[in-house]
C-alpha cells in the first residue's frame, strides 16, 4: 500500500507507477514515465520526471530528471540530478550536488557541494566537498573516469579528459590536469608561504 501524507497537495501523473510501502510527502511532483520502487520515502519539495527509482530509496527535496537511481540509495537535500545519470545501488548523493550524464558505481558517495558531469565513477569512490569536474572546454564536453576506491579530496578540480586510477588519493585543493595512476597520491597545489604583514 502507498501512503500519501497529504493527497490534496501531492501531484502525480497517471503514467507514474509507485510500488507498495512507499511514502509520498506533501508538495511532491512526479511526472512522465516514472517508476518508484518499494519502501521509498519521497520527501516534500521533490520533483521527479521520467526516472526510475529503485527499492528502499530516500529522496529529500531534490530534482531528478530522466535518470535512474538504484536500490538502497539516497539523494539530497537540494540535489539536482539532470538528464542521463545512472546511479547504482547503495549510493549517497548529498546536499547541493549537481550530476549530469554520469554513471555512479555501487557504494560510492558524492556527499555535498559538488558538480559531476560526463563522468564514470567506479565502486566505493568518495568525492570530497566542493569537488568539481571541469568537463567543458568552451567548445566540447569531455569525459572523466574515476576508478574503484579512489578518494577525491575537498575543493579538487578535475579537468577533463582525465582518468583517476584505482585506490588513488587526490589531495584536497588540487587542480588535476593529467591522468593519475593506480595506488597513487596526486598533489597539485602551490606550497604555502607565510610572510610578515
Amino acid at each position: 500500500m502507498i501512503k500519501y501524507l497529504d493527497e490534496k497537495n501531492t501531484y502525480i501523473d497517471e503514467t507514474v507507477t509507485i510500488e507498495d510501502g512507499s511514502v509520498i510527502y506533501p508538495n511532491v511532483v512526479i511526472e512522465g514515465n516514472t517508476k518508484i520502487g518499494k519502501n521509498c520515502l519521497i520527501h516534500f519539495g521533490t520533483y521527479i520526471k521520467d526516472s526510475i527509482i529503485g527499492d528502499n530509496c530516500v529522496i529529500y527535496n531534490s530534482f531528478i530528471i530522466n535518470s535512474q537511481l538504484g536500490n538502497d540509495s539516497s539523494v539530497g537535500p537540494f540535489a539536482h540530478i539532470r538528464s542521463n545519470n545512472v546511479i547504482h545501488d547503495n549510493v549517497h548523493i548529498g546536499s547541493f550536488v549537481e550530476l549530469k550524464n554520469s554513471d555512479i558505481g555501487n557504494n560510492s558517495k558524492v556527499p555535498h557541494l559538488s558538480y559531476v558531469g560526463d563522468t564514470k565513477i567506479g565502486e566505493k569512490v568518495n568525492i570530497g566537498a566542493g569537488a568539481v569536474v571541469a568537463n567543458y572546454d568552451g567548445k566540447k564536453k569531455h569525459q572523466t573516469v574515476i576508478n574503484n576506491e579512489a578518494f577525491i579530496g575537498s575543493n579538487t578540480t578535475l579537468i577533463a579528459p582525465l582518468e583517476i586510477g584505482e585506490n588513488s588519493l587526490i589531495a584536497a585543493g588540487s587542480t588535476i590536469t593529467d591522468n593519475v595512476p593506480n595506488n597513487c597520491l596526486a598533489i597539485a597545489r602551490q606550497y604555502q608561504q607565510n610572510k610578515d604583514c
